[in-house]
């Protein structure tokens, strides 16, 4: 276990350096002076006097070598300090943090109301495979994933804010105002978390361990209750991680639409608008939250595993 816990910390970390040095390189690889630009992102002000450009190239350490200038930015950065907007001229944290809760916040809400909804259609499907509720079950949650997400909002906003006026077309002031953007993240993971629990449920059934519950005495119902249904969930937990770790970045359309102003409007913003400190800023922060995750996943899931697998056995 411990070899397994160093070896997916191990992958965190290279994970989060080759990420971060590569959005450390955005300002060379993008138009214009690259030393103007990252002097622009750490000194106040919308204009650098060219004679003021050396001195300050030297205190800021911009003629260090490149990889001194990156641990030296990394350093910086989780220490807080991401740099300045290029457009508001504020610390691109007071930006990132807000933006990064409102997402969590929609991002949590759409992965429990999946869950929520595939748990009872994935244990009933898998409990009967082949009924008719199972193929009618199947039939649905396939149709979902040929439903993106920017054909299904405005398909909602049509029916239940303009439609029949239940709730607010966009913006983020107050629970009715997350349930259309959270109900459009939602519908394509109910499709894959109803497939894995289903999956998962038919393959515990078919374990040796459930017909030697029977053997010792329990009914069938409580055959599947202890059995069936804990080992066969397992599988879910690291599927919603990566759910969550790709919806942290991934739900720009939706934010767009709902004008939500989450972490996927922000960046969508800072890329139209070249805040190359706030893509930056943006970027490093939903990496490094979404490989925590999936790597967090990673550790329950094993766990989990272990400890359920063993009490079943």
């Amino acid at each position: 276990m411990l070899q397994f816990i160093t070896k997916r910390t191990a992958t965190l970390v290279a994970a989060v350096v080759v990420s971060s040095f590569a959005v450390f390189l955005i300002p060379y690889f993008t138009p214009g002076d690259p030393v103007r630009k990252i002097i622009r992102s750490r000194v106040a002000g919308d204009a650098v006097d060219d004679s003021a450009v050396q001195g300050l190239s030297e205190s800021l350490g911009l003629n260090d070598p490149l990889a001194v200038q990156y641990f030296r930015w990394l350093g910086d950065f989780f220490s807080g300090d991401m740099g300045l907007s290029f457009v508001s001229r504020t610390p691109v944290a007071e930006q990132v943090l807000p933006a990064l809760s409102v997402t969590l916040s929609l991002v949590t809400m759409s992965l429990v109301l999946a869950a929520a909804v595939a748990l009872p259609l994935g244990i009933l499907s898998g409990l009967r495979p082949g009924s008719v509720a199972d193929k009618a079950i199947t039939a649905v949650t396939q149709a979902l994933i040929a439903m993106p997400e920017y054909w299904v909002a405005p398909v909602l906003v049509l029916v239940f804010a303009l439609k029949l006026s239940l709730l607010p077309t966009a913006g983020w002031n107050d629970l009715s105002s997350a349930v259309l953007p959270a109900l459009t993240l939602a519908l394509r993971p109910i499709s894959f978390f109803t497939s894995a629990v289903r999956a998962g449920i038919i393959d515990a059934a078919a374990a040796e361990h459930v017909p030697a519950a029977r053997a010792r005495g329990l009914s069938q119902g409580q055959a599947i209750l202890r059995h069936v249904v804990p080992n066969g969930l397992v599988p879910l937990s690291t599927l919603f991680a990566v759910w969550f770790a790709g919806l942290l970045g991934g739900s720009v359309i939706v934010e767009v639409i709902f004008a939500v102003p989450g972490m996927g409007r922000l960046l969508f913003d800072a890329v139209v608008n070249s805040d190359i400190p706030l893509a930056q800023g943006g970027v490093v922060v939903v990496v490094a939250l979404a490989v925590g995750v999936t790597t967090l996943a990673d550790f329950v899931h094993r766990f989990l595993s272990r400890t359920v697998g063993g009490t079943l056995a």
